[in-house]
């Protein structure tokens, strides 16, 4: 990070902006006064991700977009999906951190609880996001995955999601022994804090729910600051990307 200010890129791998200044508005709340943040979205590729082939098709442009913002001198990018899209990939290619959803949530709600559950969007979500327990060795603190069967393009209807969300929350506390809840998309924009307060009211006690925007981004600032990035021993650099 070179001394002054640090940009940050928000990246949203969907082909489309019509979500760029709600994604900007999750994170508001947590970017500090000497961050400049600017949300990008890829130029083209699928509108949201729902299924395994959005996620492959848009994942080789985030990986394009990811060394574009390198190279206009961004000090770390937050990639706004929790099942990560091209997060991988780009990190053989780019020096600056990039971080997605998954991990940053996930390690979030284990520095809270010993126990978490994540509240989805789709039915066709739930096994792709299963596989993120496993791959980070995480099954013995994995209560459970439920999903509130609403596509992202309606989750801006948040009357409706945070009912939905939190009737999930309750089942996952009360039947599956989760101890924090995950919000398993990064377009539950605006319903954590209100979900975690219905569910103290319900539970008396609290329970945290966490963001997956507000997370990952408050982890990349932390990663940008403390000058870490990608380990080479794991991500080996693409010479010739």
């Amino acid at each position: 990070m070179r001394k002054g200010r640090m940009r940050i890129a928000i990246l949203a791998p969907v082909g489309t902006d019509k979500y760029n200044q709600r994604l900007f508005e999750a994170v508001k709340p947590v970017i500090p006064p000497d961050v400049d943040v600017e949300v990008r979205n890829l130029p083209d590729g699928h509108d949201c991700i729902e299924y395994r082939v959005d996620w492959l098709q848009n994942g080789y442009p985030v990986v394009l977009l990811a060394k574009k913002l390198e190279q206009e001198g961004f000090d770390g990018i937050w990639l706004s999906d929790f099942d990560m899209c091209g997060v991988e990939a780009a990190r053989e290619v780019i020096d600056i951190p990039i971080i997605g959803g998954f991990s940053s949530s996930a390690f979030t709600a284990l520095a809270l609880s010993s126990r978490l559950s994540i509240v989805t969007i789709l039915q066709s979500t739930l096994a792709m996001q299963r596989n993120h327990m496993q791959e980070y060795g995480l099954e013995d603190s994995f209560a459970s995955i439920r999903a509130i069967d609403c596509p992202v393009d309606q989750l801006d209807n948040l009357d409706t999601v945070i009912v939905k969300a939190f009737q999930a929350a309750m089942l996952a506390v009360k039947e599956d022994g989760a101890q924090s809840i995950l919000l398993g998309c990064t377009g539950f924009v605006g319903v954590a804090e209100r979900v975690s307060a219905l569910l103290e009211d319900a539970l008396q006690m609290y329970v945290p729910v966490i963001d997956p925007n507000q997370a990952g981004f408050s982890m990349l600032v932390s990663l940008v600051r403390m000058r870490l990035s990608q380990s080479r021993a794991c991500y080996s650099k693409d010479r010739s990307a």
